[in-house]
């Protein structure tokens, strides 16, 4: 498979209307998470500038630590920066300065505890986070006792459920999945024999193409219930609403790279996915099981007319 997408990157770079310059000759370090999407998307980025001449390298970064790279120049920029997850790091940075928003993407995004549709059958109240509460002994497992068990992201997506869980006064144990690939694992277990589950999920991805399901509604998000104890519910307390219903999901640069790479900077700017191209690249790995390079290179194949365009504007 290799090298049959190989032949096809090079059938994609020969037939580009435009001169393949390089800004500098200093590799554009793109950073990988470990989520499916980011990984393509980023792959998709890396073989777009390199039809530009640029150089690229990846290097493996924590989805947190990721701004302070950015800012420091460390690597060049970050493609998913999503509201929920991540605008906390992102904002951190942005106030000590060295990197900034390159724009938002069309995707519309949500981060938030979500549960399979045969789970509402169990807890009929749902999807009202009170009503999740009411019921919490039906999703309790031998390592959360007579507690319901919550499955959360990986550790470094620093979603603050143990935090919503304590500041709401919830009959739950936050325990933390692995990877994505667990999370999708959980679910598929689970829907054999419609277990009630309740799980860390978002969109865009590919999930919501398999699994009917809904999120769960807490408190309404209101700025600052991340930072300020005084807003939302509990006024001792952050982390007692939900995650915004509608984030954003934005570039952020290096404020160096518009300098170093002007024609890449400015190809950056004019990206932007929306939620259906993301949810098809992830189900490129999750779902058809190609590895993220190749994945990279079929979907550049199939969406010429979007991503050459963006090119176009930048060069």
């Amino acid at each position: 498979m290799r090298s049959s997408t190989t032949a096809l990157m090079a059938g994609v770079m020969a037939a580009l209307p435009f001169a393949a310059l390089a800004d500098s000759e200093d590799p554009i370090v793109i950073p990988i998470h470990n989520w499916s999407s980011q990984i393509v998307m980023s792959n998709v980025v890396g073989q777009m500038l390199e039809t530009m001449g640029n150089n690229v390298e990846y290097v493996t970064t924590d989805s947190q630590a990721v701004y302070e790279s950015v800012r420091l120049g460390d690597v060049a920029f970050e493609m998913e920066v999503w509201e929920g997850a991540f605008g906390a790091s992102f904002r951190e940075a942005l106030e000590k300065g060295g990197l900034h928003d390159a724009g938002d993407h069309n995707a519309v995004t949500r981060e938030d505890w979500w549960y399979p549709a045969w789970t509402k059958e169990a807890c009929p109240g749902l999807p009202d986070w009170k009503a999740l509460n009411d019921c919490a002994a039906i999703f309790a497992t031998a390592e959360t006792g007579d507690k319901g068990r919550y499955l959360d992201g990986p550790v470094d997506w620093l979603k603050h459920g143990q935090e919503r869980v304590e500041a709401l006064d919830m009959d739950f144990v936050v325990v933390n999945a692995g990877s994505a690939a667990a999370l999708w694992a959980e679910i598929g277990a689970a829907e054999e024999d419609k277990r009630p589950i309740v799980v860390f999920n978002w969109t865009p991805n590919f999930a919501e193409a398999v699994w009917e399901g809904e999120f769960v509604e807490f408190p309404e998000w209101v700025d600052g219930c991340d930072k300020d104890p005084s807003v939302g519910p509990n006024p001792d307390a952050l982390y007692d609403c939900g995650n915004p219903p509608d984030g954003y999901m934005k570039k952020a640069a290096w404020d160096g790279m518009k300098d170093k790479w002007p024609d890449a900077y400015e190809t950056l700017t004019k990206i932007s996915f929306n939620n259906a191209q993301i949810a098809e690249m992830a189900k490129m790995v999750d779902v058809d099981e190609m590895e993220p390079e190749e994945a990279a290179e079929v979907w550049l194949e199939e969406n010429k007319d979007v991503w050459q365009d963006w090119v176009k504007q930048g060069s």
